[in-house]
């Protein structure tokens, strides 16, 4: 009889099973309704399929749907080789390529049978309908071991030119799974997956679009087609996602600072921003708010050069690091007369600034600082130049040009728990400020660094003990830990904000970094007499005033806070004859620091409250020649069905009051 395989459970109980027993004959073992729900196992902490039979003793964990991120992770791989499936059943001589998971759904790339268009839109309705059947049939999804010459064979006698390409490139040594699909399609893959695709829910998918793609993402290569879908765990999920994915159409910052005149962008300026006068209204109050901030945060600002000398970047290490994304030019112009003048080899190279932090160390360093001056923070509203790819390039989000809320805190050793604590709470201020909620991360040290493993462990372990000393290392703070997201340089904890439809934007970070301040030089005089290293704390709250005016716009729907919008008010006539009434009401207005125009248009009342409510304007003072006769002024307030008659002094009295910054109320 042979020896019983020993099987751990998390709750610290033992089962013994035969041989060749697989997670789904101890979820049978426990209960028929764990055997139902079982979807997958974690085995040594591994995510396996559930009829993988185990290879000795093993640590279990059954996987459920409640069990989300595993359960969506492996209900989207499904999907998309459902998908592939689907394409093939219904475009024979179809070639398949990848198809992975992604954030929200699932792609596979593909290429469409010879003599046949690329796969368009019209195709999408009729390859959902087929993956339907195919979910539908329950095909069992089973795992097979092969060979790297069976999988090149296969492939090559396939047709699938791109599969046996991959297949060859595949390492001897390594174990080659493929998974069929009932007994009639395969597709190369390491799995895991479901165990049938019945346990995928037909109306939880959506087919969203298709694009273009090449072959390996290498433009030399065939372009092949990608479709894209959407693929949840039930229909409720589906629904929420379509309804998100609406609201956030409706919300778009593009399409939104269109409609309120707040800023263009065109290709002569690619990656750029045009400021219109409306917007970098908003941007000033930003900017004067942070300054309020940090000033009394007692940060000194400063500022630096756009341009510096490329030996600087090579000391600080962005120069081998980044040199692909920065904007450089060589220190010296050929004469323009000559048509063929060339710059020469030997030419000193500067680059426009993706970043201020070795310009700060360069301020630090003018002088001598004693340990008693520390710890030295600087700050600088400073505009940074990246060179972005031009696909990656998204309105405000991915700019090349943006100005960042930076500032770099100089301090000893024994400071940096309470300097990073401060900023935490700091953070904080300003994040509830603006009514987002957050999760902190600490994003810990890459394959790829500079730097001492031991340095690595102090600079990890300071920035877990801010977090602790601010209480912030909780759960409610969605408090966790980011393997291998660290910068080259430094650790950093990462503030994830949640605005109103449930997205996540990481905006805020700081870093504890030992290895600027040793490459550049950076010292200070110690209590005994000698120079030490400054630990160099690299932080930012807004990131780029670009991305966070983006994200501000499409969280509050462009209905922004009274004190951050525009044209806080519009003054609007009924009739030509309040018009002097009108002009008397914008300038006592004005008188009390509010923002705010009017509108003497000879347009019906009606066609003007449509025009400022698309233009988001938050309140509506109209008039006419009663309000002109009692000094007084229907306010209509945007996204409120009644209007308040108030006198014009109630209306500034309560119009000041809701205008202030919040850090000034």
């Amino acid at each position: 009889m042979s020896e019983l395989l020993k099987i751990s459970l998390p709750d610290g109980s033992l089962r013994e099973m035969p041989q060749g027993s697989t997670p789904a004959d101890v979820a049978a073992a426990i209960g028929p309704g764990l055997a139902k729900a079982a979807i997958a196992a974690r085995v040594n902490g591994e995510l396996r399929d559930i009829t993988r039979p185990f290879e000795g003793d093993a640590e279990l964990a059954l996987v459920t749907s409640r069990d989300e991120a595993d359960a969506l992770e492996l209900a989207r791989h499904d999907y998309a080789h459902v998908l592939a499936e689907a394409v093939q059943s219904l475009f024979p001589g179809t070639q398949i390529t990848f198809g992975p998971a992604t954030d929200d759904g699932f792609y596979y790339d593909v290429m469409a049978p010879a003599g046949r268009e690329p796969f368009s839109m019209d195709d999408l309705p009729a390859i959902e309908e087929e993956m339907r059947r195919i979910i539908k049939a329950d095909k069992p999804l089973r795992r097979e071991v092969w060979s790297r010459e069976q999988l090149i064979e296969k492939w090559q006698a396939d047709g699938e030119t791109f599969k046996a390409e991959w297949a060859a490139e595949l390492p001897e040594d390594e174990e080659l799974t493929v998974y069929w699909s009932g007994d009639d399609w395969l597709d190369m893959c390491r799995g895991p997956h479901l165990a049938s695709t019945g346990r995928l829910d037909p109306q939880a998918f959506k087919l969203m679009r298709v694009a273009g793609a090449y072959w390996r993402g290498d433009q030399a290569n065939a372009q092949l087609t990608r479709i894209y879908g959407t693929g949840w765990l039930n229909k409720k999920q589906l629904d929420a996602h379509l309804h998100r994915l609406e609201e956030a159409a409706k919300r778009d910052h593009r399409k939104l600072g269109r409609e309120m005149d707040l800023f263009h962008l065109q290709e002569e300026a690619h990656g750029s921003v045009f400021w219109h006068p409306k917007g970098y209204k908003i941007w000033r109050e930003l900017e004067a708010y942070m300054r309020r901030k940090m000033d009394g945060a007692d940060y000194r600002e400063i500022k630096t050069p756009q341009v510096m000398d490329a030996h600087q970047w090579e000391q600080s290490g962005h120069w081998g690091k980044y040199r692909e994304n920065m904007f450089v030019i060589p220190d010296v112009v050929p004469n323009t007369a000559d048509e063929g003048a060339l710059i020469p080899d030997d030419a000193d190279w500067m680059a426009l600034k993706p970043m201020n932090c070795p310009a700060h160390v360069l301020v630090f360093k003018q002088g001598i600082t004693s340990y008693r001056d520390l710890p030295i923070r600087l700050g600088e509203m400073g505009c940074c130049h990246r060179n972005e790819p031009h696909g990656a390039l998204h309105g405000l989000m991915r700019v090349r040009q943006f100005t960042q809320d930076d500032a770099h805190i100089f301090c000893t050793e024994d400071q940096v728990v309470e300097e990073v604590r401060k900023f935490c709470e700091l953070a904080d201020t300003v994040y509830k400020d603006f009514g987002f909620s957050y999760e902190i991360k600490l994003a810990l040290r890459p394959e790829q660094r500079f730097g001492s493993d031991a340095d690595w462990d102090k600079a990890e372990e300071e920035l877990r003990n801010a977090v602790r000393e601010a209480g912030m290392a909780s759960e409610e703070y969605g408090w966790e830990e980011l393997p291998g997201e660290g910068a080259f340089y430094a650790p950093k904890l990462e503030w994830h904000l949640t605005d109103a439809i449930g997205r996540t934007w990481q905006v805020g970070t700081i870093q504890s970094d030992r290895v600027l301040p040793e490459r550049l030089d950076a010292s200070y005089v110690g209590e005994d007499g000698e120079r030490h290293r400054p630990v160099m704390l690299h932080r930012a709250i807004f990131g780029s005033y670009e991305r966070f005016i983006g994200i501000l716009i499409e969280h509050h729907a462009g209905r922004m806070p009274l004190w951050l919008a525009p044209v806080q008010a519009v003054v609007a006539t009924i009739v030509s004859d309040a018009d002097d009434y009108a002009l008397e009401v914008e300038a006592k207005l004005k008188a009390a620091g509010l923002r705010v125009e009017s509108d003497l248009r000879n347009e019906k009342i009606n066609y003007k409250v449509r025009e400022h409510s698309v233009a988001k304007v938050p309140h509506l003072l109209v008039v006419g020649m009663r309000e002109a006769e009692e000094g007084k002024v229907a306010m209509r307030t945007l996204g409120e069905k009644e209007q308040q008659f108030l006198t014009l002094d109630d209306a500034i009295a309560q119009l000041k009051a809701n205008a202030l910054a919040p850090d000034l109320r």
